[in-house]
């Protein structure tokens, strides 16, 4: 089983370039040797965790079924030169004299111009990684409680009771510009379609990370203070921080029942995530994450996520400014709806 969290992490994942990191400094405990990388602080001398951070990968969320925790390095230039061969292939320009394509369900998007997954597995500790997830030991989310089990039923049989496009509320968070989800979270996965960008700034007293989708801004409180009530669930939850020696841990509960992650099972009231980060060098932070909600899932799973220094600019997302997609989604089907009518000689 590899272990959640360890000390003194060696990462080595996903490429980068040095970023500045304006006002921190370096720790003067201690004088650096040649060539030794020093871990930059703030003026109240924790870690600098401040700047642009990228967690795209190639690695999955999840492990295929069957396959062990880690790739061969052979594995690894296999896969990702494959990666970089289909991105090419796939970006290229679309054939302006084509003919339409015939009407056979989901015609599909853009291509590949427009996707950033990530062009690197990710490495760990020295382990190229098959699966983000890495407890349980399976690297597999774990099933459901029977009280879980009966939470996602009655979920689910609430919005099938409406049609895909009967009403905005049906529609995904992301596509009504509310919250991205994974890439917020907590816990922040990687998208697996692009903008998995973040900025961290740090004060003593707030930490605020907002992530490039939907330009979601998590401001997480220092210290141990009071609880929301239970009632009050916000879309992120209710995170608070500390710091264990170099490692910032925040702790977030009351997340709102909308919030499902990547796996759209509903949080009990009882959710707790822990993140854990860690700055291990000049380019990289390692994230750690737990997930423990013992009402939903059979046991607690999380992982570990590189985060990678990002040499430029996140822009704003501005996801309401350019939202056409539901409001034609809404009236297409408003639209279809009308010829269903006319077809069969109702009102």
């Amino acid at each position: 089983m590899i272990p959640l969290h360890s000390a003194a992490l060696t990462v080595l994942c996903l490429t980068g370039t040095t970023l500045g990191l304006g006002s921190s400094t370096a720790a003067q405990s201690s004088a650096p040797q040649a060539g030794e990388w020093v871990m930059p602080r703030t003026p109240d001398g924790h870690p600098d965790l401040q700047g642009n951070w990228t967690n795209g990968t190639l690695t999955p969320f999840q492990r295929p079924r069957g396959q062990g925790p880690t790739f061969t390095w052979e594995e690894v230039g296999d896969h990702e030169r494959r990666a970089q061969a289909r991105s090419i292939a796939d970006a290229q320009p679309s054939d302006p004299d084509r003919p339409p394509p015939e009407v056979a369900g989901a015609v599909g998007s853009y291509n590949l111009v427009f996707i950033d997954q990530g062009d690197r597995v990710a490495v760990v500790d020295g382990e190229p990684r098959t699966s983000l997830l890495t407890i349980p030991s399976d690297g597999r989310i774990p099933g459901l409680t029977p009280k879980g089990g009966r939470q996602l039923a009655e979920y689910q049989a609430f919005r099938y009771r409406f049609g895909e496009a009967d009403h905005p509320e049906n529609r995904p968070l992301r596509e009504r510009c509310i919250i991205s989800r994974s890439s917020a979270g907590p816990p922040m996965i990687p998208n697996a379609v692009y903008n998995n960008n973040h900025t961290i700034v740090q004060t003593a007293d707030h930490i605020l990370i907002m992530a490039e989708m939907v330009h979601d801004a998590r401001i997480i409180r220092m210290g141990d203070g009071p609880r929301l009530p239970e009632h009050i669930r916000p879309w992120m939850g209710d995170s608070w921080a500390h710091w264990e020696g170099d490692v910032l841990v925040i702790e977030t509960t009351n997340l709102h029942p909308l919030q499902t992650f990547l796996v759209n099972m509903p949080p009990s009231p009882d959710l707790r995530v822990i993140e854990r980060l860690s700055r291990v060098d000049e380019e990289t932070i390692l994230y750690e994450f737990t997930i423990d909600d013992p009402t939903v899932y059979t046991g607690q799973w999380g992982g570990q996520v590189p985060m990678t220094a990002l040499d430029g600019q996140i822009y704003e997302y501005a996801c309401h400014e350019g939202n056409y997609a539901l409001s034609n989604i809404l009236s297409g089907a408003r639209y279809q709806e009308r010829l269903d009518a006319e077809a069969s000689g109702t009102r």
